[in-house]
């Protein structure tokens, strides 16, 4: 059987009588390509590395700013499933849309009042743009992935049937509750996170016994002004206010709790 000898790059030699190929010729020779540009090292001393910061934050929405003025994000592109009840106006909803079809994600709304949503569908292109309009019931199957993640957005009104397309991983699910309503208490306490708006002192009462609110809490809700909204999980709780944009303030309007 005929053997072979496999010579790597590094062990090759020059050939009898040749001299021994260096510096550029011999990474040429050897297969290693040019020579990069060379720059000096960027050095940090010992006594700087506490003040180094890099601005990496949360992956998501950004749905306002909270008490200290930093942006509040709403991660809605989740591996898991993800609901969200949003007790509020319909201003809020859409600049929600809005953005998520910013970061990329498909925009699936279902509602029994096309007419509110269609100025946005136009404003994206008529829907080839990530956000698309269905009735109530109709909504298709969303194939949503981690390459194309997808929020639905449920505008059924004060008693949203249950929905055909659900939260599933990469596709989280925002219901939009105008007022608290006798199906508000179960969606809650299957939501991962929901947001409040200004709502009547009995309303915020109920709403402060279903998912267990502090008493300052629940006397602030009847007072809080347009474009706030405490959101709320298990275990955090805080106030944000959603300021639109130039383009959002003339597709949408100023912010608003009532339509």
């Amino acid at each position: 059987m005929a053997t072979r000898t496999v010579v790597s790059p590094s062990s090759a030699s020059a050939p009898d009588g040749a001299p021994e190929a260096t510096g550029l010729g011999q990474r040429l020779r050897t297969g290693f390509g040019l020579l990069g540009p060379r720059h000096p090292r960027h050095t940090l001393p010992v006594e700087q590395v506490g003040a180094l910061s890099l601005p990496i934050g949360d992956d998501g929405v950004v749905v306002g700013v909270n008490q200290q003025g930093q942006p509040a994000v709403l991660g809605v592109n989740r591996p898991t499933p993800f609901d969200v009840v949003l007790i509020g106006g319909l201003w809020t909803a859409q600049v929600l849309a809005l953005r998520a079809a910013a970061t990329g994600a498909r925009v699936a709304v279902e509602t029994a009042r096309a007419q509110a949503w269609v100025p946005l569908v136009h404003a994206m292109g008529g829907g080839q743009n990530g956000l698309a309009v269905y009735d109530v019931g109709r909504v298709p199957p969303q194939g949503a992935s981690a390459g194309t993640p997808v929020l639905v957005v449920r505008d059924c009104g004060m008693r949203p049937p249950r929905g055909r397309v659900t939260s599933a991983p990469w596709q989280s699910v925002l219901t939009l509750l105008p007022y608290l309503s006798p199906v508000a208490p179960r969606l809650m306490r299957q939501a991962r996170l929901v947001g409040v708006q200004r709502v009547s002192p009995d309303e915020a009462t109920e709403i402060g016994r279903v998912i267990g609110l502090p008493h300052p809490e629940i006397r602030s809700l009847p007072g809080l002004q347009d474009g706030i909204t405490l959101w709320c999980t298990e275990r955090d709780r805080q106030y944000v206010m959603t300021q639109a944009t130039d383009a959002e303030t003339g597709l949408l309007g100023v912010a608003r709790r009532m339509d």
